[in-house]
């Protein structure tokens, strides 16, 4: 591999000529190879520092254009282009677990959108340091790009998958209306329930963690940038926090402003804390959905069967015909890590000493990764398994009328203590309600009959 030699105010690294970093950048993968080719910075950090490393040229252009030139401004937005597209991903190697703000992933950025906008001018025509980075600081362009890409991986990925699974249940629900079946509550027989009443519990719940999660938006759009090293907003220009946060509504379409107190932007991650919150409670609802599923599909003879799931691949490498309720096991996997990744979300938010918080890069690896396996999940849960599921109607018809608990139907009419005895004798004799209440005289046949009706108890 070829080398050229970069230098910072340490002095020359060697870095390989293929690549836009510098001397910064090198130091960091150099001495921080842990996790290295697995855990490296989120891409979406990496786009959220392409827009908000152009979003800077812009407000200093506006700002100071002795100092940012148009022609400084035009390459460098060219450059900052090809990192939000991600051409230049490969170009940023580090890792998370590196200095806890995120000063060398910032520092790659400076570097990369530096040295790149140089041989786009063909000539040294941008600094790492005085012109990319100018007006800004580590500690609030990082938790600037936290911000971002949490608003981005949310409104654009979470969101679609989300919603698809909604409209999947809603669709389910109306197909199911009327389909009457045995309710159940602490895994034993309850009274009766529709189907559609069933899934309409698992679509509202959806819809609830949606609502809170928009709720964490509003948050999540206030900006550190302007900040710079603490909070102070030292070395850039009066009204720099406001004009970065318009260009950055600018370049995304996203409305974005500055935080109204930057000393709590840099050292406290509460919105993110915040926003994580309310991702685990969705991973908590698909925990319960998918649970619920695979036991409604239990079987195919021998467990609940109530309803059909698709059977997508061989479940045993022993027993032939084994089908297993795949998709559910990889959303209940995903709950499990997502619910991880929020105690390591808090208790890296719970570090913001003094001025600045040192746990950064930790907290958004944790949540874009709750994020994008959510979304993830829903897609592949949506597609594999929910669009595909069909009531066994015949199985739901029998179960209901084979369940012991249709005798709170009776409580109106021969009271509790006596519809206890009714259903612990149909129980110890294995003989129906119908015939158990008539034995012990509380009930004629007509009157039974009359008055026991599953249907008309949803």
């Amino acid at each position: 591999m070829d080398y050229r030699i970069e230098h910072d105010s340490m002095g020359e690294v060697k870095v390989p000529c293929d690549k836009y970093w510098g001397a910064q950048t090198q130091r960091s993968k150099d001495n921080f190879k842990i996790g290295e080719g697995i855990e490296t910075m989120p891409r979406e950090i990496t786009h959220a520092f392409g827009i908000l490393k152009k979003a800077a040229a812009v407000a200093n252009n506006r700002l100071k254009p002795e100092k940012m030139t148009d022609k400084k401004l035009k390459f460098i937005s060219a450059a900052c282009d090809e990192v939000i597209s991600g051409e230049l991903f490969e170009h940023f190697p580090l890792v998370v677990w590196q200095t806890g703000s995120g000063t060398q992933s910032n520092m790659n950025a400076n570097e990369v959108i530096a040295n790149r906008a140089n041989a786009l001018a063909g000539e040294k025509l941008c600094h790492p340091n005085d012109d990319i980075n100018m007006s800004q600081s580590s500690n609030d362009t990082f938790p600037t790009a936290m911000h971002i890409s949490a608003v981005m991986i949310i409104e654009n990925k979470l969101f679609p998958a989300l919603d698809g699974l909604i409209e999947t249940f809603k669709r389910l629900e109306a197909e199911n209306a009327g389909v009457v079946k045995s309710g159940r509550t602490h895994l034993q027989d309850a009274t009766p329930i529709e189907f559609s009443q069933e899934i309409s519990g698992w679509r509202a719940s959806l819809e609830r963690c949606r609502s809170l999660i928009e709720a964490s938006l509003p948050a999540l759009k206030e900006l550190a940038l302007g900040g710079t090293a603490v909070g102070t907003g030292l070395n850039a220009p009066e009204g720099f926090d406001t004009e970065v946060a318009k260009a950055v509504s600018e370049i995304t379409g996203v409305e974005f402003k500055t935080a109204s107190n930057k000393f709590h932007a840099l050292t406290s991650k509460d919105e993110i804390v915040f926003a994580h919150g309310a991702l685990k409670a969705l991973a908590a609802d698909l925990m319960k959905i998918a649970n619920d599923i695979r036991w409604l599909a239990s079987g195919p003879r021998l467990g609940l069967g109530e309803i059909k799931i698709p059977e997508n691949e061989p479940g045993s490498s022993i027993m032939p015909g084994k089908v297993n309720p795949t998709q559910c096991e990889a959303v209940t996997m995903v709950a499990v890590q997502v619910m991880g990744n929020d105690a390591a979300v808090g208790f890296a938010a719970s570090q913001g000493n003094f001025e600045l918080n040192v746990f950064m890069p930790v907290i958004i690896y944790n949540f874009i990764q709750s994020s994008r396996l959510l979304a993830d999940a829903m897609t592949s849960f949506n597609k594999n398994c929910a669009c595909g599921i069909t009531a066994d109607r015949k199985k739901m018809h029998h179960n209901l009328h084979n369940s012991l608990m249709l005798v709170t139907a009776l409580n109106p009419y021969i009271g509790y203590e006596n519809a206890a005895k009714t259903a612990k004798k149909a129980y110890a004799e294995n003989i129906t309600l119908k015939e158990a209440c008539t034995s012990l005289g509380f009930l004629s046949e007509e009157e039974f009959d009359k008055v026991f009706k599953p249907e008309h108890m949803v």
